[in-house]
């Protein structure tokens, strides 16, 4: 079973050293072992049987703050192969994709693992998580960094090595239909899932893959980071006519400098990372009923006279 671990630390733990600046240093502890800096060297003995929140001291005496990495933090300091989804937008997917303890979610693609971290730590050890991924080389790094943040093997976890349209046996319209008749581990009629998490280059193109796998309510939620990919993906989802309306956005996030009366926001932020997008699939046979507003001039492609 995953188990969040508690009480001392003990070798294999994973520990997160913060200096008096702020700079964190992620540290796997090891019977025997020093970690180094340009401030001293620190022994993982001293680290080892002492409580998390402890403080110690470098050779060269400089203090760090021992603590147990949080996801987030797990998040930006991970091996990394494709880029990672940053702890605020996965936080969003987390929350307005709904994903709750027992879920049944597919994911494409897995990219380092960061987001599959999340979405398991969600939907715990009783749901299930498929996550496809086109390149062996990021499954591989993916597959390391949700072992090393879970301590081994998650169960609900199941982690496929391809691409989704050629998995599936699915093709888009621009590649000719349909895809080879017998395809490995193809997703087929017997599974359903409350939950489709797409992050990759062109999500429009699984439309409607992600309607077939849903069951009638579930939550389709893709990630993307240019606006001409956030058009194209929403209005595939219109086009699809098996989902509510889309509805798109993006977070930032402004940290503030508080000490005493000096309070004032910090002068870099976390701005755009990606836009997400969410839609709800609708009963089977039921089409989206049609917009009530009316577009604007010019959005959309005028008919070749």
């Amino acid at each position: 079973m995953i188990r969040q671990r508690r009480g001392p630390f003990a070798p294999g733990d994973q520990v997160q050293l913060t200096d008096p600046k702020g700079r964190k240093h992620l540290v796997l502890l090891a019977e025997g072992r020093t970690f180094h800096t340009h401030r001293g060297g620190l022994a993982h003995d001293d680290l080892i049987g002492a409580p998390e929140g402890t403080v110690v001291k470098s050779s060269a005496g400089t203090p760090y703050v021992a603590l147990r990495p949080l996801l987030a933090d797990f998040t930006l300091s991970m091996a990394r192969g494709a880029a990672v989804v940053y702890p605020k937008d996965a936080a969003q997917i987390i929350a307005l994709a709904d994903i709750f303890p027992g879920a049944r979610v597919l994911e494409a693609g897995a990219g380092s693992g960061a987001l599959s971290c999340w979405l398991l730590r969600n939907v715990g050890e009783d749901g299930l998580l498929v996550s496809y991924e086109r390149r062996p080389d990021f499954a591989e790094i993916a597959r390391d960094n949700v072992e090393r943040f879970f301590g081994g093997a998650h169960p609900a976890w199941q982690l496929r090595v391809g691409d989704l349209l050629e998995v599936t046996g699915e093709r888009s319209d621009e590649d000719g239909g349909a895809g080879p008749e017998d395809p490995a581990d193809p997703i087929g009629p017997a599974d359903s899932f409350d939950r489709v998490v797409l992050d990759m280059l062109a999500p429009w193109e699984f439309a409607r893959l992600a309607a077939d796998a849903l069951i009638p309510g579930g939550v389709l939620c893709c990630y993307v980071a240019t606006v001409t990919q956030l058009s194209r993906t929403v209005e595939s989802i219109r086009e699809q006519s098996s989902f509510d309306e889309p509805v798109a956005w993006e977070s930032l996030v402004r940290g503030w400098h508080v000490e005493g009366l000096a309070v004032r926001p910090e002068h870099r932020m976390v701005g755009h990372t990606g836009f997400l997008i969410t839609a709800r699939r609708l009963a089977q046979g039921i089409t989206a009923p049609p917009r009530r507003r009316r577009p604007a001039k010019g959005s959309r492609e005028e008919p070749d006279q």
